[in-house]
C-alpha cells in the first residue's frame, strides 16, 4: 500500500489549524496545565475516556469546562456520592397522571462533555451505570435504548490521597479510560498569575472557536495519520513486554508485574499516537509520539505484585523500565 506522505501532511496541517485556536483559547482562563489540557485534546480527538488522577484546586473541572465552552459543547458535572444511584447518572422513567403514562427523563451523562467529580466514591452499581455509557456510547432506560450524541466524552477524577468512604475502580473499569493523566502542581511564576487572576475577579469570557462537527471530522483525519509497520512493532514490543517481561530481557520485572497490558493497550497506544501527532500537525508517526503519550496510556494497566508495592516500586518505574529497555526503531 503506497500512502502519499507529503499530500497526507499537508492536509493534515491544514485541517489541525484548529488545535492552536483551541489551546489559545483556553489558556486565557487556564493558566499552565498545557499537559492537562494536551491529553484532553487528546481524548477527544481519538475517541477515548480520560481519567485525570490529582489533588483537589488543580483546575481540573475548570479545564473541561472551558474545553466544552471552545468547542460550543454541552457539559455536565455529576458529583459523585456514596449514596448516589444510576438513575441518578442515566435519567428514569417518570410516570405523569394527567397523561396516564410513564415519561422518559434522561440524567445528566446525555451531554457531550460528562465530568465524574471523585469517581471512586460511587459504588460498584453506579460505577457500572456509567460503564455501559462509556464503552458502548449509549443508555439503556427501561426498555428503551438511547444513543449518546457525539462527540461524548468521559472525564473522570479521582484524589489520590482520601481513601474514606471511597471504592477503588475495578480494573475491567479503569481500563475503559484510554489515558490516565497525573496532574501536578503549577510552576511558582504560573501560580502567582492564577492568583492575580483570580483577584481581579474577572475571568475572560471563552467565546467558541470550533464546532462539535470540526471534532467529528477531525476525529476521522486522526485515523488517515499514516503508521509504519516498525511503528506497530513498536507498540506490540511494549504492550507485550509488560506480559513476558523475560523475553525482553527485563528478567528483574517479572516478579513485579502482577499483569500487563490488555489488547485494548495496543489498540489505544496506536489510536492516541496517531492523535499526538495530529496534535503535533504532522501526517506520520514517530517513535517520539509513542514515547510521549506512553505513560498515560500503560500506568493504569500494568498490575503490580505485592512485592513491588514493597519495594515502593510504582507502575510509572515500570513503564519507564520498559521504554528504556525496548529497542526504538
Amino acid at each position: 500500500m503506497h500512502v502519499d506522505i507529503e499530500a497526507l501532511n499537508q492536509q493534515i496541517y491544514i485541517e489541525s489549524a484548529f488545535v492552536d485556536k483551541l489551546k489559545e483559547s483556553t489558556s486565557r482562563v487556564i493558566i499552565g496545565q498545557e499537559y492537562m489540557i494536551e491529553r484532553l485534546l487528546l481524548g477527544l480527538l481519538a475517541k477515548g475516556h480520560v481519567l485525570l488522577e490529582g489533588l483537589p484546586g488543580l483546575a481540573k473541572t475548570l479545564a473541561i469546562n472551558s474545553l466544552s465552552k471552545a468547542i460550543n459543547a454541552d457539559f455536565s458535572r455529576i458529583q459523585f456520592t456514596p449514596d448516589l444511584l444510576p438513575a441518578d447518572i442515566i435519567g428514569t422513567m417518570i410516570f405523569n397522571p394527567s397523561k396516564n403514562e410513564f415519561t422518559t427523563r434522561k440524567g445528566p451523562i446525555f451531554s457531550n462533555f460528562v465530568l465524574a467529580d471523585e469517581i471512586n466514591r460511587a459504588p460498584a452499581k453506579v460505577q457500572s451505570a456509567l460503564l455501559e455509557a462509556m464503552q458502548e456510547r449509549q443508555v439503556t432506560i427501561g426498555n428503551d435504548t438511547f444513543k449518546l450524541q457525539e462527540p461524548f466524552l468521559v472525564l473522570a477524577t479521582q484524589n489520590p490521597i482520601e481513601q474514606e468512604g471511597t471504592y477503588p475502580l475495578p480494573e475491567a473499569q479503569v481500563d475503559r479510560f484510554m489515558l490516565k493523566a497525573k496532574i501536578t502542581y503549577p510552576s511558582m511564576e504560573e501560580e502567582r498569575e492564577i492568583v492575580r487572576l483570580n483577584l481581579k475577579g474577572e475571568f475572560p469570557k471563552i467565546e467558541p472557536v470550533v464546532q462539535p462537527e470540526d471534532i467529528l471530522r477531525a476525529r476521522q483525519t486522526v485515523r488517515k495519520v499514516y503508521m509504519d509497520e516498525k511503528i506497530e512493532q513498536y507498540i506490540l514490543d511494549i504492550v507485550f513486554s509488560t506480559r513476558d517481561p523475560k523475553k525482553y530481557g527485563m528478567t528483574d520485572l517479572s516478579h513485579l508485574i502482577n499483569y500487563g497490558g490488555s489488547p485494548r493497550a495496543s489498540i489505544n497506544l496506536a489510536l492516541a499516537s496517531k492523535a499526538y501527532a495530529f496534535l503535533q500537525r504532522r501526517g506520520y508517526v514517530i517513535p517520539e509520539d509513542v514515547r510521549s503519550i506512553c505513560h498515560d496510556v500503560m500506568r493504569h494497566r500494568v498490575g503490580l505484585t505485592y512485592e513491588a508495592e514493597a519495594e515502593n516500586i510504582t507502575q510509572e518505574d515500570v513503564v519507564s523500565k520498559i521504554l528504556n529497555t525496548v529497542e526504538v526503531p
